[in-house]
């Protein structure tokens, strides 16, 4: 890991994961929507009114969303009204419940005074957590993850070299001088 780290100059970040993917979700109103939506917010104007935004940007985020896939619109007809859309969180949209649940737990430890909503394990009633945590099943502090080049790590294009003051060559006609 340190030889990877002590070159991090030679990595390019074009082709970062987490750049990419504040692309989709890095906005505020975008996580505040994708946090009601998995608490179960289907419809428009719940959407707005529970992120706490305008309509004119719910319906752009929505639809944002919707274009990338991680919400997916579906028509509903109460009796007696118009169809409407009510939006749900699509597989994509769902593998980003341990993103919130890491940002609500990280507020709830440094960003509030009190959690307003606290999240439990339905079968047991316990407490959910995020952890980092290996594919062996061992909790791993931030001190033992070791950082490992990826298939998509690209190199840097090697630095361009100054340009150095071009020195005459006393050959060419231009660079000599006639004496007379």
């Amino acid at each position: 890991m340190t030889d990877l780290l002590a070159r991090r100059d030679t990595w390019s970040t074009a082709n970062c994961s987490i750049a990419a993917a504040l692309d989709v979700v890095g906005n505020r109103t975008t996580l505040l929507l994708l946090r009601e939506a998995s608490l179960g917010t289907r419809r428009f104007d719940d959407f707005a009114h529970r992120a706490g935004v305008s309509e004119p940007v719910a319906a752009t985020r929505l639809k944002q969303l919707v274009a990338d896939g991680l919400l997916e619109r579906r028509p509903y007809r109460q009796p007696g009204q118009r169809t409407r859309d009510e939006y749900l969180l699509t597989p994509k949209g769902r593998d980003l419940l341990p993103v919130l649940a890491a940002l609500r737990q990280w507020g709830d430890t440094y960003a509030v005074d009190e959690p307003s909503i606290r999240v439990a394990h339905r079968d047991c009633g316990a407490p959910v957590q995020v952890r980092l945590r290996c594919d062996a099943g061992h909790d791993v502090p931030a001190d033992e993850v070791a950082v490992l080049p990826g298939p998509g790590l690209l190199p840097t294009t090697p630095p361009a070299t100054p340009d150095l003051p071009a020195q005459p060559c006393h050959t060419h006609p231009c660079h000599t001088r006639s004496e007379t």
